[in-house]
């Protein structure tokens, strides 16, 4: 009993100091924040809209990086820049896809962003599947495309929804933040080709 005590406490000590579970799991969660960056470089830059919106991948790219190689009090901290690069990373890519955003929602969205950034997501992402499903019906060239997103967002953003749920349901569970980055890359990575 004394060892499992003793085994529990090095084991909430390492998760404080490395902030994952041990450092194998820190360096990959690192590791699996680098595809936002990847995709940010390669995303199409045609207009204003669509370089805002890869320059967003770039920065949820490197706000994850920060936050899962912190350590410390800063760690909390660059935890809400990470869920806020994302949310921002939605309303960048809602506004590349609908250039028709009503300005009272964008404004909305920016003074939301720094508190409800899971809510600000969900509103975006939503926009941006309609978005993307009137693209498909009125033009038969982007169906195969469309059709490809909505399996990756069946695969991808389905289980990286589970991914993400259970990440925080099950917090002893390695590798699992890192399996929701990569699926979360995947859908990203769709999206671009959508634009």
């Amino acid at each position: 009993m004394a060892a499992e005590t003793s085994l529990f406490k090095a084991y909430k000590m390492l998760y404080a100091r490395y902030g994952g579970h041990n450092l194998v799991e820190t360096d990959a969660n690192v590791l699996t924040s680098l595809p936002f960056i990847v995709l940010g470089i390669q995303a199409p830059r045609k207009k204003f809209n669509t370089t805002l919106d890869a320059n967003s991948l770039i920065g949820v790219g490197v706000a994850s990086t920060l936050y899962h190689s912190s350590r410390g009090k800063l760690r909390k901290y660059l935890r809400r820049v990470d869920y806020t690069m994302i949310a921002t990373a939605t309303v960048c890519l809602s506004r590349a896809i609908r250039n028709e955003n009503p300005k009272l929602l964008m404004e909305a969205s920016a003074l939301l962003l720094p508190v409800q950034p899971l809510m600000v997501s969900a509103v975006h992402t939503g926009m941006m599947e309609v978005a993307f499903a009137k693209r498909a019906v009125n033009d038969p060239e982007s169906r195969k495309a469309h059709d490809v997103h909505n399996l990756s967002s069946l695969l991808g953003g389905g289980g990286g929804c589970a991914l993400f749920i259970a990440d925080d349901m099950f917090p002893g569970m390695p590798f699992l933040h890192s399996a929701w980055h990569l699926a979360a890359a995947v859908g990203a990575g769709t999206c671009n080709k959508r634009l």
